[in-house]
């Protein structure tokens, strides 16, 4: 009860800090103060009506054995299941779905399209009542090492994006995952799986099926339905294809949870967590052991630091989880970890007492070409837990898993005649970037502040890129400059990790 108390004092303390900073902010947005308020103002709708649903089900081997210990949850509420293997649990048909927590040591439950099946729609008989039953496979090969790949902002939007991601992304997903070795592998969709266009989830659907990995999906500013009047509403199409919004799960030693932080006004949205979805994490994280790493994946950063790059005094509410405080208390006890995407770039973020991972887009700069606005390669990051030690790479679509950094010859900064300019996509304040000249090394570069060369060339201009002339390149903070002698014959970088793995590259032509 004292926790509780805890999350909604945050949770209130949050909400009025978001209001007064609105109040000041709000008139410099472009949608205006007046949508701004919409986000808390009540709306010229219902609350979605319910009737009482008594639960009652069970979660089995497929040898009919049951499993103890294992969590439900109709988004509200938490209960785990007897010593036999039964549950009950009273909800509401205001409530879409029930699900469980996978236990590790099982395999996921897939449907026919190959993403995720844990979840059945709540339905009520004649007489208030459910039943369901969940049947699981032990999985041969679990141990407590696997991996997953987390594919942020494939962001498609027509048959031309649906194609590259056909023919670039799927398949080399397909070959990292068997490059791992790791049979327990799974995917994950971090949000932005469409451009507004929800018509070709079946599409996406194909390329998981292709991957032949298990999917797991969390939604994204443009995955709603943009008629919907209130936020409920706004993920009716993501329901059907994929069920919950917010749930989790476990795979070895590690608590894995999908949140859903796009909090949809009639006519735009922010970063927010809803009371009911932190009352259910609260919940879900009263089972976790202190101590034990906890992994989140969220669609909006729970906070970026584009906005100082940007020389403005704030994050934008589109552009961070604007109650993130009560987020970070709740993680507290546990060796955390946030996965996000949305903003298209690469970045760490060491805010809250977590790490969270800004992945880069798998579209890159909205399939304009083959980088983010930030320089960062098209791609996705491959993660691979030994216990309960978590380790990362970013994986350059097309390109070796060695791959980890670009180096622009001298003067392809204009502003840095003199220098040579290295773009390290996944650097955090662990790594160390050096130079060589002809073998000699001459010291660490130094990390500034500006926009990536290539990004430059391709995306400047009113006209630039041709497909989308709205994209400019962003400042970013994974450059490395260094000043070359003019008389250099060999010139090359080496990026080493924080694990002391060494990334070389030599110069190319931005």
């Amino acid at each position: 009860m004292n926790e509780q108390h805890r999350l909604h004092d945050l949770v209130r303390m949050s909400r009025r800090h978001f209001l007064k900073r609105a109040a000041v902010a709000g008139a410099s947005l472009a949608m205006g103060g007046p949508l701004l308020a919409a986000a808390h103002r009540p709306g010229p709708f219902r609350s979605r009506p319910g009737t009482p649903v008594w639960i009652r089900g069970r979660v089995r081997r497929m040898d009919g054995q049951g499993i103890p210990g294992v969590a439900l949850s109709d988004g509200l509420s938490v209960v785990a299941t007897g010593s036999d293997g039964d549950f009950e649990l009273y909800s509401s048909t205001r409530q879409q779905f029930v699900f469980l927590t996978i236990p590790s040591g099982f395999l996921v439950p897939q449907s026919p399209t190959g993403t995720a099946r844990f979840f059945a729609p709540i339905a009520r008989d004649g007489k208030g009542k459910m039943h369901v039953s969940f049947n699981l496979l032990p999985d041969n090969d679990a141990t407590d090492d696997h991996a997953f790949l987390v594919l942020a902002d494939p962001q498609t939007q027509n048959a031309f994006e649906m194609n590259r991601f056909q023919a670039e992304t799927v398949p080399d997903v397909k070959a990292t995952v068997q490059s791992l070795d790791l049979p327990t592998a799974f995917g994950l969709s971090c949000g932005d799986i469409m451009f507004d266009h929800l018509d070709l989830y079946p599409d996406y659907e194909r390329g998981v099926l292709a991957m032949e990995r298990p999917f797991f999906q969390i939604i994204g500013n443009h995955d709603l339905d943009l008629v919907a009047m209130s936020d409920p509403a706004s993920a009716a199409t993501f329901h059907r294809y994929f069920g919950p919004t917010y749930y989790s799960f476990d795979r070895g030693e590690i608590h894995y949870i999908m949140l859903d932080d796009v909090f949809w006004y009639h006519g735009g949205y922010l970063g927010y967590l809803d009371a009911d979805q932190l009352g259910w994490l609260t919940q879900d994280l009263a089972r976790i052991e202190a101590g034990r790493t906890v992994v989140v994946f969220l669609h909006i950063p729970a906070f970026s630091t584009q906005f100082r790059r940007q020389g403005k005094s704030a994050p934008p509410i589109q552009n961070s989880l604007t109650n993130r405080e009560a987020l970070y208390a709740l993680l507290e006890p546990y060796e955390a970890h946030l996965i996000s995407g949305h903003t298209h770039e690469s970045e760490h973020i060491f805010e809250g007492g977590v790490h969270e991972h800004v992945c880069g887009a798998v579209c890159g700069a909205w399939w304009t070409g083959d980088i983010c606005f930030d320089g960062t390669p098209n791609g996705y990051g491959v993660f691979e837990a030994h216990g309960s030690e978590l380790r990362w790479r970013y994986k350059s679509t097309g390109r070796d898993l060695e791959d980890q950094l670009r180096l622009y010859s001298r003067g392809s900064d204009p502003t840095a005649p003199d220098e040579i300019v290295a773009n390290v996509w996944d650097w955090d304040p662990s790594w160390t970037v050096i130079w060589y000249e002809d073998g000699i090394r001459k010291g660490e570069m130094a990390r500034r502040t500006t926009t990536d060369p290539r990004s430059e060339r391709l995306h400047r201009g009113p006209d630039k890129p041709a497909r989308r002339p709205w994209v400019d390149p962003i400042r970013t903070g994974h450059l490395f400059f260094a000043p070359v002698s003019v008389n250099a014959r060999e010139v090359r970088v080496e990026a080493i990790d924080a694990k002391g793995h060494t990334y070389t590259a030599a110069p190319e032509s931005a």
